[in-house]
């Protein structure tokens, strides 16, 4: 799958259907008949919906766990929960289950951005509010994780 570019102020219906973004549903064009997962952010409260191929990419990963273990049991139960199977309809809309409206809180408006290989999704002052709380520390944060000189993994 191609990474993801873009991010996108949109509208959720009283149903709770999102309407894809034409230019996102552009970019998700060979993948959309294969579905997508959907679940709660593990550090935000907003929604993360997987391309089939990703989830099932982080799922065989997660079966390597020891599941005798039982802070790995733990961790997959919470990482899974609430997780649920969605697809993109003949009209383009994407139906967000109510229980994960409610989690990530979100109203009519909301953001749809684009994570890398995932696409994030969240309350419109929510995601402004997380942005403007993140742009304090950004230059730290982009020194630490990308300006690794020493490192031939660093971006620079």
């Amino acid at each position: 799958m191609d990474l993801l570019t873009g991010t996108y102020d949109c509208k959720v219906d009283a149903k709770g259907r999102l309407m894809m973004p034409a230019a996102l549903k552009k970019q998700l064009s060979t993948i959309l008949p294969d579905g997508f997962v959907l679940r709660r952010s593990v550090f935000q409260k907003c929604l993360e919906l997987y391309p089939m191929g990703e989830w099932q990419i982080l799922m065989q990963k997660m079966n390597k766990l020891n599941k005798f273990k039982k802070k790995n049991n733990d961790f997959i139960r919470r990482f899974t929960a609430g997780a649920k199977v969605v697809d993109v309809d003949v009209n383009g809309r994407l139906l967000i289950p109510k229980d994960l409206t409610v989690f990530a809180d979100i109203s009519k408006n909301i953001v749809v951005a684009s994570a890398i290989n995932i696409i994030e999704i969240w309350d419109k002052d929510l995601y402004e509010q997380a942005i403007d709380d993140a742009a304090i520390d950004f230059s730290d944060l982009a020194e630490e994780v990308m300006g690794q000189d020493d490192d031939d993994d660093g971006i620079s």
